[in-house]
């Protein structure tokens, strides 16, 4: 199983970026995909996830600038991120889990940075 993250950046605040996450070795389809990030000294968060048919959920902090989206024929996940902040400088890693057994994998992380 291979979890690849890229798109990652140094953007002024403002900015837009778009991470993907290529996945490998899953039936891609039939997993739950989400976003999660890691600042220095923080925990890691959920930012964004997409279920199996397409729902959508979204941290607050994101609600409105970022959007998650899936292409089950390219087995890849999206974060669209616009008027990117500071505060949303952080690794972003990508996850699927799978519902049925609750295995789950990650992906190696791709970092985001932020300038005022």
């Amino acid at each position: 199983v291979q979890l690849v993250e890229s798109g990652g950046d140094l953007v002024q605040a403002g900015g837009s970026l778009r991470l993907s996450c290529a996945a490998s070795g899953i039936n891609f389809s039939g997993h739950v995909m989400s976003w999660y990030r890691q600042a220095p000294g923080k925990q890691r968060e959920l930012v964004a996830s997409i279920g199996t048919g397409g729902a959508t959920n979204y941290a607050d902090s994101v609600k409105g600038r970022f959007t998650i989206s899936r292409d089950n024929v390219k087995n890849t996940v999206y974060l669209q991120m616009n008027s990117l902040k500071p505060e949303d400088t952080a690794v972003y890693y990508c996850k699927a889990l799978r519902g049925e057994t609750l295995a789950y994998y990650w992906g190696q992380g791709t970092q985001v940075t932020v300038s005022s």
